[in-house]
């Protein structure tokens, strides 16, 4: 059962690939579009979400297997969920152009929506987002303790060959060849005390934090901001930040409410 969210209009979207459960809330002169990291559900928006409404529409939907949404019966990589999410966008009456918020790789998500259909969007925050580098420099620095938790989870709940992590490295190298990155309103929030530091090595952190660099150098109207007493999750452990750099970025990116 779906976690409710303070005031939101919860539907499903038959669509085409599969049902997809969706929650929006809110009015304003934008749409901001939160997208959830792998296995986050759209109720995880809970401590950002009614804020957010105050000032403008927001939606939040669950990706193939997660709530109400339908199991995956295909690949799960980035064309995919790309056409997903704006399948479910229209089918919920939210017309482009729209502010996305991509968190983990839902930032990847993200950033081939913008590169792919630039017309489409107004700004983009990146919510310690999943760069397109990192998805093969984690892999080839995993040590020993990653890889047997890796094993163990698999073992103890086998995710479907269709599943996004299946194929993070497709979708990882959709975003590297895709044509630029626009140049609208870009926001990149990184969390100051990166997760598991104490087990990644130091050369891993170190790409990670040139790869946040670069992100926020994808738009000339881009900028970083540190969310300092965060790990990979500022919108539960610093939802006022997140909450007041997405209203900022809304209205760098369509003007005040």
């Amino acid at each position: 059962m779906t976690v409710a969210l303070p005031g939101a209009r919860v539907a499903v979207a038959p669509l085409p690939g599969g049902d997809v459960e969706h929650a929006v809330s809110g009015d304003g002169p934008a749409t901001v579009v939160l997208v959830n990291g792998s296995g986050g559900p759209l109720a995880a928006w809970r401590p950002v979400w009614s804020p957010i409404a105050a000032s403008a529409r927001v939606f939040a939907y669950n990706r193939a297997g997660l709530g109400r949404s339908a199991a995956p019966a295909s690949p799960q990589h980035g064309d995919a969920l790309v056409a997903q999410l704006r399948d479910t966008l229209r089918a919920a009456g939210l017309a482009p152009p729209w502010v996305l918020v991509g968190h983990s790789f839902g930032g990847l998500i993200v950033q081939l929506l913008a590169r792919r259909h630039p017309g489409d969007i107004a700004g983009v925050l990146l919510l310690d987002a999943t760069a397109p580098d990192d998805v093969a420099v984690m892999a080839a620095h995993e040590n020993g303790l990653q890889r047997t938790l890796r094993r163990m989870l698999d073992t103890v709940a086998p995710t479907s060959p269709f599943a996004e992590v299946r194929h993070a490295a497709a979708t990882a190298e959709a975003v590297r060849t895709a044509p630029p990155f626009p140049p609208v309103p870009l926001t990149v929030v990184t969390g100051g005390r990166p997760a598991m530091a104490w087990a990644t090595p130091k050369a891993a952190l170190a790409a990670r934090a040139a790869h946040q660099q670069a992100l926020a150098r994808l738009s000339p109207l881009g900028r970083q901001v540190i969310a300092a007493r965060s790990g990979h999750f500022p919108q539960f452990s610093e939802p006022a930040l997140v909450v007041e750099e997405v209203l900022a970025l809304t209205r760098r990116a369509v003007g005040p409410a």
